[in-house]
């Protein structure tokens, strides 16, 4: 049995770093996933004007929402590599939050604020060394 396919840790071995970590990316992940649906649909629905736009870039939202989702049930099987794929994600927040603050707008900044809280919660569990030590092992077994 491989490091990688060892079974998933007991839920009580899994600590709330590693919990708010997967939570985080998990939400990014379905919202990327939510909004390549919106964009298949609106381009079905005649709502947008280029339909091969919005159905091209439909398809690769909602692709590229899955790795976060799947990086989510990775970290909460205990396996290492949802790890790198998570940190990845949480990472983007930071400057999609930044170009969010630019336009101005009490609406537009409180957003960007939330999303970029979001993703700080998440590197700052992701990286927490709880959440290394349930991963890759205790330094003293290494």
């Amino acid at each position: 049995m491989t490091a990688e396919s060892a079974p998933a840790p007991a839920p009580a071995a899994r600590p709330v770093p590693l919990l708010v970590g997967a939570a985080t990316t998990a939400l990014e992940g379905a919202a990327m996933a939510g909004w390549g649906v919106y964009n298949l649909l609106s381009g079905f629905t005649g709502a947008d004007a280029d339909f091969g736009r919005a159905e091209l870039g439909g398809a690769v939202l909602l692709l590229m929402g899955l790795l976060p989702l799947l990086a989510a049930r990775a970290l909460l099987r205990g396996q290492r590599w949802g790890r790198s794929p998570a940190v990845l994600t949480n990472s983007i927040c930071l400057p999609v939050a930044y170009y969010m603050w630019q336009p101005g707008g009490a609406a537009m900044v409180a957003l960007g604020a939330a999303v970029a809280a979001i993703g700080l919660a998440g590197i700052v569990a992701l990286l927490n060394p709880k959440v290394t030590a349930v991963l890759y092992g205790a330094p003293d077994e290494q």
